[in-house]
């Protein structure tokens, strides 16, 4: 289509022309070539500007990139050829004619009533553009001659593009609305009657920030972001050239319906504001776009400049441009806009030279980039102040965090396993040392914060190297990598942090591990001699602490192992798992993620081989085979104890080891970050030696038990023999002394007291006390069940005088078991025999009127086997025998023929763990003189094993304490 022709519906469209360059706002001179080469000609383009209707079928253009499309009137050089008709084509469109030229392609826009009749900007060119008086400068812009503005309509009709109409500099978006309703054929001439008015109050022109489409494809759609309704008053020429869009993104101007516009303003600056961001980017521009959009021009020329208009015309123009400038949304912004021109004076005063120079007009974008250096922080949000960095150009001085947990990280498209995606991240650091994930803080309602690092990330606190979570105060120097350092701040606490900075020099910092701290350390500002009390007090401290280097880790578990085997010192019971928890905490809080369960795996194997070696020496002591010929020397209660002292304390330390134990894979599970991948190889590591330390407590359990019943078996028999109304003496009552009690019963008695003396000794689990004890009773109940039922079937013995012995014989085992704390758990293991006794205890008349349904009830714990043995061999008396209601029924008779008489000691009840929390005390002071001894050599010992890797003209002697 050749240039200056129109379509059908369309607007007209121009050849090349040569520009103003201050009116080609979104593009700086440089981008001219560019955006001429990218975006298509004039002649190119099929249509200009739809209708709202007529071509919804075809595929729309994308909408024309971000600028004022102005053309040029006037002298164009005459030439021949092309040049020369273009040049005549354009001065016959811009004449002055009242009457439309008649022609193809000369239909106006829909409503109109003839398709010849122009347009009535067209009519008004030749008044506008030969009646504008020069506009006050602006810096460098020249004088803009009358151009085409487009003005979309997608807020009319569903389907319009847009429609052109003529603007100058001076035109304001009222009348810029009377034109595109005009050309939208809503609306009469201008100049039209009082119905117009009204019609162009209903409508308003929209500033549409937003992107354009992708690619630049016809099938591309307009995505608006953002919507300003421009004041009556305003020039849409000087907004769009004072206020330049962001790379990325572009403006046009649409016509919607007041009302609807508003609504769509209001619910934009609504939706920004609920955000959680604070207020929305759009306020300021906006504010800043209507200060632009006639603020400029009441910029007088100064003294020395030659241009400007007369002194007649000033008056006039500055009333005017006021009335531009001042809407009613502005009027309210009086004291913001003296704050910011406070904070511009401020900004000015701080720019180099700027006490000698005379601060006067500013260019707008330089007023924004000073206004950028005023920064103010956040007052309801915890954030970083980056005091060293990777790029200059592109980090940020101020990371606020919007969310309670924060992570920094590297971030990226994907991991590198998989293409898994990549972790969240909060702030990208983009240094060559820093993780995808390299560091999370929390910092909730409530102060402090905490910051962990991730696995195998290089991160400091207060210029010490970070390996656990740690609290994160107001004012802590955070280190990220080589190159990251930050200050945290949170100013929600009112400034109650501490008024001295913790990482100042003169303060000590935290200290590395290891007892030796004291003389390496030359950041705390401390003298040697000043160290050297600090260390001597360390070592000779009762603070519960054992600090170590991973270096003497091993030395160290080995050493408290091998003292607690060896028996050496007068440690309390629980002293090894103390000192072995003291090493765990140690690892938990100060050594680096990893180490804990490397700590813990080789603990647990330490552990086993010490409580192995002792179950064989007892083995070696005590076997199982004895040689022929020679008697085989029961246990005594006094040698049990002695022998199970070793197994009872590993028992009674490795549990109390456990329950630490598990606490801690507990924090460490809770406080670790779920997206590391080691994560799980260090439970599983975990898992591995809680099960050792089990393994342990199971197997020193057994080897207690079998001991302790392995006396028991040769004191029992007793029980069913003796006679406990020997000697005419009274029977003792309940909590009655050993030595009161009868002696068939007293080596029973003192196995059950040197066991429980034994755990006492021990300090064992009050859980594993009674289960120790309910698998003794067990044992007795089932080893005296089957005795009596063996010695029944042979001789007499099922009478009730030999009942009435073994009955008082059970209680005074009973009565004593109560007196020693013991009575519940003895009544429910031995009810057996005691139902087994009470049946033979039965006066032999009572017993001959009872009927087998009866009996069975009065004896539920019976089973039909044991309930007809005893029955069958109950002696009545010489030629007696049972009577027949004693005989089972035959539904049970299967029952009494298979079952077994005898109980299984296969059937002990399983062994259950203690669960809940560690009785071992590691806060306040160790008060345990024992402890404290064994705390204070394993102290030295560290330190000689620090010493011994220094040259021998570096070593230091174990301090002394100086004595106050």
């Amino acid at each position: 289509m050749l240039s200056g022709e129109r379509k059908e519906g369309g607007s007209p469209r121009f050849g090349k022309l040569h520009l103003p360059v201050g009116l080609w706002i979104n593009s700086p001179r440089k981008q001219l070539a560019k955006l001429g080469r990218r975006w298509p000609s004039a002649a190119s383009v099929k249509s200009s500007s739809s209708d709202t209707g007529s071509r919804s079928s075809e595929p729309l253009p994308p909408p024309p990139p971000p600028h004022v499309e102005l053309r040029r009137v006037g002298a164009v050089k005459a030439a021949g050829g092309a040049s020369g008709s273009r040049a005549k084509r354009i001065s016959q469109l811009f004449r002055g004619s009242g009457t439309g030229a008649t022609g193809s392609g000369g239909a106006g826009g829909p409503g109109t009533p003839g398709g010849a009749q122009r347009w009535a900007s067209e009519k008004k060119l030749p008044e506008l553009a030969a009646g504008v008086a020069p506009e006050p400068p602006l810096a460098t812009r020249a004088t803009a001659p009358p151009g085409v503005l487009k003005i979309f309509g997608a807020g009319l009709a569903s389907g319009a593009n847009y429609k052109s109409v003529l603007a100058t500099a001076r035109s304001t978006a009222r009348e810029l609305v009377a034109e595109a309703l005009e050309r939208y054929g809503l609306a009469g001439s201008p100049g039209g009657g009082p119905g117009e008015s009204g019609c162009v109050d209903a409508f308003a022109l929209c500033d549409a920030l937003g992107r354009p489409a992708a690619g630049g494809a016809g099938n591309g759609e307009w995505r608006a972001e953002h919507l300003r309704v421009l004041g009556d008053a305003e020039r849409p020429l000087l907004v769009q050239e004072l206020w330049r869009a962001r790379p990325g993104w572009a403006r046009r101007f649409e016509l919607r319906g007041r009302e609807e516009a508003r609504r769509l303003e209001q619910e934009a600056f609504g939706a920004a504001d609920s955000d959680g961001t604070g207020a929305p980017s759009w306020r300021p521009q906006k504010n800043r776009s209507r200060a632009a959009s006639g603020g400029a021009a009441l910029a007088s020329p100064g003294p020395g400049s030659g241009s400007g208009p007369a002194a007649g015309s000033g008056g006039k123009e500055r009333s005017e441009n006021l009335s531009l400038r001042r809407s009613v949304s502005e009027l309210s912004l009086q004291g913001r806009r003296r704050r910011q021109q406070e904070r511009r004076q401020q900004a000015l005063s701080m720019a180099p030279g700027a006490a000698d120079a005379q601060i006067g007009p500013a260019d707008p974008g330089d007023f924004d980039q000073l206004t950028q250096c005023l920064i103010q922080a956040p007052s309801n949000h915890p954030y970083f102040l980056l005091l060293q960095g990777y790029q200059d150009a592109q980090d940020f001085v101020v990371y606020v965090m919007t969310r309670e947990q924060h992570v920094f990280g590297r971030g990226g498209n994907s991991s590198a396993r998989g293409g898994s995606p990549a972790p969240y991240v909060d702030t990208f650091l983009n240094a060559p040392d820093i993780l995808p994930r390299h560091c999370t803080v929390r910092a909730g309602p409530e102060p402090p914060a905490m910051v962990r690092p991730s696995r195998g990330a290089p991160v400091t606190h207060n210029g010490c190297l970070l390996l656990r979570e740690a609290e994160l105060h107001p004012g802590d120097l955070l280190g990220l990598g080589e190159h990251f350092l930050f200050m945290y701040k949170d100013p929600r606490t009112g400034g109650s942090g501490p008024a001295r900075p913790p990482w100042l020099p003169a303060r000590p910092g935290a200290a590395p591990p290891g007892p030796g701290w004291a003389f390496s350390c030359r950041l705390c500002g401390r003298g040697l001699q000043e160290r050297g009390e600090a260390l001597a007090a360390y070592l000779d401290g009762r603070e519960p602490v054992l600090r170590f280097r991973p270096r003497e880790e091993e030395a160290l578990l080995g050493e408290i192992v091998r003292a607690a085997a060896a028996g050496a010192g007068d440690l309390p019971p629980l002293g090894p798992a103390t000192l072995l928890a003291l090493c765990v905490q140690h690892s938990a809080r100060e050594l680096e993620l990893g180490h804990l369960p490397r700590l813990l795996g080789r603990l647990a194997r330490l552990i086993k081989e010490a409580v192995w070696e002792k179950i064989k020496e007892i083995g070696d002591r005590q076997p199982e085979n004895h040689p022929e010929g020679v008697p085989e020397v029961p246990l005594t209660p006094e040698a049990v104890s002695v022998e199970l002292r070793p197994l009872m304390l590993w028992m009674a330390n490795t549990t109390e080891l456990l329950s630490f134990v598990q606490e801690k894979v507990m924090e460490m599970e809770k406080e670790a970050d779920q997206e590391d991948p080691q994560l799980c190889n260090d439970l599983e590591l975990c898992d591995e030696a809680m099960a050792l330390l089990d393994e342990v407590i199971m197997c020193t359990f057994q080897q207690s038990v079998y001991y302790l019943t392995k006396t028991l078996y040769s004191t029992l028999p007793a029980l069913l023999d003796s006679n406990p109304f020997t000697g005419g003496a009274e029977l003792p009552g309940p909590g009655a002394e050993l030595e009161a009690m009868p002696l068939g019963l007293r080596p029973t008695l003192g196995v059950f007291q040197a066991a429980l003396e034994l755990t006492s000794r021990c300090e064992l689990h009050p859980d594993l006390v009674s289960q120790t004890f309910g698998y003794l009773f067990f044992f007795s109940n089932a080893s005296l069940l089957n005795s009596l039922m063996e010695r029944g079937q042979g001789r007499p013995f099922y009478q009730w005088s030999r009942a009435v012995q073994i009955r008082t014989n059970l209680d005074l085992v009973l009565d004593w078991l109560q007196g020693a704390g013991l009575g519940d758990i003895a009544t429910e293991f031995f009810r057996k025999l005691s139902m087994a006794v009470n049946l033979l205890c039965v006066p032999r008349t009572s017993l001959l009127k009872a009927s087998w349904s009866s009996l069975r009830t009065e004896h539920p714990t019976l089973t039909p086997a044991q309930l007809h043995h005893l029955l069958s061999h109950y002696q009545l008396g010489p030629g007696r025998g049972p009577p027949p209601a004693w005989d089972p029924p035959p539904a049970e008779r299967d029952a009494v023929d298979t079952g077994d008489i005898f109980e299984s000691f296969s059937s002990h009840p399983p062994l259950i763990l203690p669960l809940g929390s560690s009785r071992l005390r590691l806060t306040g002071p160790v008060t345990d003189d024992a402890l404290h001894r064994e705390l204070r050599r394993l102290r030295r010992l560290l330190w000689d094993l620090e010493q011994q890797e220094l040259p021998a003209n570096h070593r230091h002697g174990p301090p002394v304490a100086t004595p106050p």
